[in-house]
């Protein structure tokens, strides 16, 4: 089964994201669509990785946008409990993205330590931090990690609509994910 759903008309969007500021940003990403200059207020939290190959196309103040390893918001919990509490949004956009980084990390161990070692770290120390924050921040598959951190947050906020998207960084398109499990967990 392909897991993503390309989004490149109205009629893609899945229906349980159609009418609010999940299908405004798919909308305005996608598919060009007019929006203005600058929104009233951030509508969404979109929690997406830091790799700077990602732009989106979205008015001024349209997000609350936390940029993490993998889009990984693990340890971020007091931020995404802020933009809900004290931002009032009701809908999280994770936004994994292809060729990630932090999807076999344990690959990148040498060039990782040899960076820090170049910008003056000792060598144990470099590899006791890499080998230390490893397990929190290795993803693993993109697809299976932005689900499983959706439903992740979905126990955590259970009034707010969490959803899992790619940005494929080869044409810089945001699909959706299709979720496997429990009846209502995926997009329709």
């Amino acid at each position: 089964m392909n897991r993503l759903i390309d989004i490149a008309a109205e009629s893609d969007i899945p229906a349980a994201y159609r009418a609010g500021p999940l299908g405004a940003l798919l909308r305005y990403h996608n598919l060009g669509a007019d929006m203005p200059k600058r929104a009233e207020k951030p509508e969404l939290l979109i929690g997406m990785c830091m790799d700077s190959r990602k732009h989106l196309r979205i008015p001024d103040n349209f997000a609350f946008i936390l940029r993490t390893g993998g889009a990984n918001l693990r340890q971020s919990e007091f931020r995404v409990s802020y933009a809900i509490a004290v931002g009032g949004v009701r809908a999280i956009a994770l936004i994994a993205h292809t060729n990630c980084g932090m999807s076999g990390l344990a690959a990148r161990r040498e060039p990782f330590v040899t960076g820090l070692v170049d910008a003056g770290w000792e060598r144990p120390e470099a590899e006791e931090q890499f080998d230390r924050f490893l397990p929190s921040h290795e993803i693993g598959n993109e697809l299976d990690f932005i689900v499983s951190e959706a439903r992740r947050l979905r126990t955590l906020y259970p009034k707010v609509v969490v959803a899992p998207f790619v940005y494929r960084v080869e044409d810089d398109h945001l699909c959706a994910v299709r979720e496997s499990g429990p009846p209502g967990s995926s997009p329709r």
